[in-house]
């Protein structure tokens, strides 16, 4: 077996990033897939959609809590981790396609969860080593563009896929795409032992880095905010500004498409300013997200804000995580543990904020709050110093 060092074929490394996407891919798939299928699953396992619904939260809060102490304990090489956690989330799927009761389903979800959080904290950190410095960031982009092509294609088919073979198929499509993956990533990644001048910093170690506790800050409010008012943006373009069905999908499209474009487009910028990237993302997010509420029933202005939401939305992962790892960049495995926790519990925290805002006093004023966290993740940014260039 080849090691990292003499890993020489660029196209070889380049198919290894590829794997690497195409595990991103997954995982995040296999996240949101219930949200496609409430309906379905709720009638099967007896349960209200609500209920349901708190799989998708089990899987990120189980994915926040997972990923730091899976890259603080790791004891195998990299290689054989990344593996293994694929084999448990193509478990955690496969047992989702045969729950016999929601009971089931939570410890299909909670296998899903570690799967997750594990992959998508090393594959943010591997990508960067696999190929020459100089091309670091657009490996980084790459992996995260994943993450982008999972909300156009893979919640959307998985969607479609229930309506025709059912929901059981549509989890079982899901475990065995997880094995594809693992075979490719088998065949594909070198091995990565962590070297002697690798460490893993502990969390307090971590928390006492002032410009990377900054920069998880800002992903704790934006991805709070983004989430408070992306949950609930079906509602709000039915309500505000009366798109049907079909056009609600072209929106999201839209949405999804432009986010890919973002995502390579903010991690070109990230890798240079950083800082400056992400300030500008939450602008821009923050500005669509607090026009939608004004938008009456404007179709074309309706669609043309959601696409800019999502190609500013898009480059949040890459930019954010850029700027992470900017901040400890001798720890870069240890950060994108943390960062991952982070995520994944904003992702949580934004749905149940918004929840609870969109119940009490309606989609608009959701959108608003949403906004407002956003607005505050970029005044923290913009108080904050300037992390060191990258590259």
């Amino acid at each position: 077996m080849r090691t990292a060092e003499s890993y020489d074929a660029t196209e070889s490394r380049w198919v290894a990033v590829a794997m690497l996407t195409a595990a991103t891919f997954i995982v995040v798939t296999s996240e949101m897939l219930p949200i496609g299928l409430l309906t379905p699953v709720s009638d099967d396992l007896g349960v209200t959609t609500g209920t349901v619904g708190l799989s998708v939260t089990i899987t990120g809060v189980t994915a926040a809590v997972a990923a730091p102490i899976i890259v603080r304990h790791n004891r195998f090489d990299r290689r054989t981790a990344m593996l293994m956690l694929m084999g448990l989330l193509a478990a955690g799927n496969a047992t989702a396609a045969a729950a016999w009761s929601f009971d089931a389903m939570i410890i299909a979800r909670v296998l899903v969860g570690i799967g997750m959080g594990g992959v998508w904290a090393f594959a943010a950190s591997l990508a960067p080593t696999l190929v020459a410095p100089r091309r670091a960031a657009t490996a980084t982009a790459t992996v995260f563009s994943g993450v982008a092509l999972a909300s156009v294609l893979g919640v959307p088919a998985g969607t479609y896929l229930g309506a025709l073979v059912g929901w059981r198929t549509v989890f079982g499509a899901a475990g065995l795409i997880a094995l594809a993956v693992l075979v490719g990533l088998s065949l594909s990644l070198p091995k990565l032992p962590v070297t002697p001048e690798e460490t893993v910093a502990s969390i307090r170690t971590l928390a006492a880095n002032r410009a990377l506790r900054i920069a998880l800050i800002v992903v704790a409010l934006l991805v709070t905010g983004h989430f408070a008012a992306y949950t609930y943006v079906r509602p709000a373009l039915e309500q505000i500004a009366g798109l049907d069905a079909d056009r609600i999908g072209g929106a999201l499209l839209a949405y999804g498409l432009a986010g890919m474009a973002g995502n390579f487009i903010a991690g070109w910028c990230a890798a240079r300013r950083p800082r400056a990237t992400v300030i500008s993302i939450g602008v821009a997010v923050a500005a669509s997200v607090s026009v939608v509420p004004a938008l009456g029933g404007s179709v074309w202005l309706a669609i043309g804000l959601i696409a800019t939401w999502g190609i500013a939305y898009g480059g949040v992962s890459v930019a954010t995580m850029t700027w992470a790892t900017a901040a400890a960049p001798n720890e870069r495995e240890s950060v994108s543990g943390l960062f991952v926790a982070v995520f994944n519990a904003a992702i949580a925290s934004g749905a149940l904020v918004g929840g609870v805002v969109n119940d009490q006093l309606g989609v608009s004023a959701a959108l608003w709050v949403g906004a407002t966290l956003v607005v505050l993740a970029v005044g923290v940014a913009i108080a904050s110093s300037k992390p060191k260039r990258v590259g």
